[in-house]
């Protein structure tokens, strides 16, 4: 499951990145640390970007490196 596949109000735990991503260091510079617990805001209007948070801010993000966080299953907020 990718940070792409949640819907708003979902949460997860990042849990790796993709092989073939690039942007590794970016991310991690932003906070998107394995065993961070984010969730999903909402959408942009046109679907791209999407805001989701972490860490007690918001971050917008491309969908297309969203599809390259790989995620836990969403966790329960109860």
């Amino acid at each position: 499951m990718t940070l792409d596949d949640l819907n708003p109000g979902d949460e997860a735990v990042i849990c790796g990145y993709a092989n073939e991503i690039e942007d590794e260091i970016r991310l991690l510079e932003m906070g998107l640390i394995v065993g961070s617990r984010i969730k999903f805001i909402k959408n942009a209007p046109f679907g791209d970007p999407i805001q989701i948070r972490l860490r007690g801010y918001d971050l917008s993000l491309r969908r297309n490196l969203a599809r390259r966080i790989l995620l836990s299953e969403p966790v329960s907020t109860s």
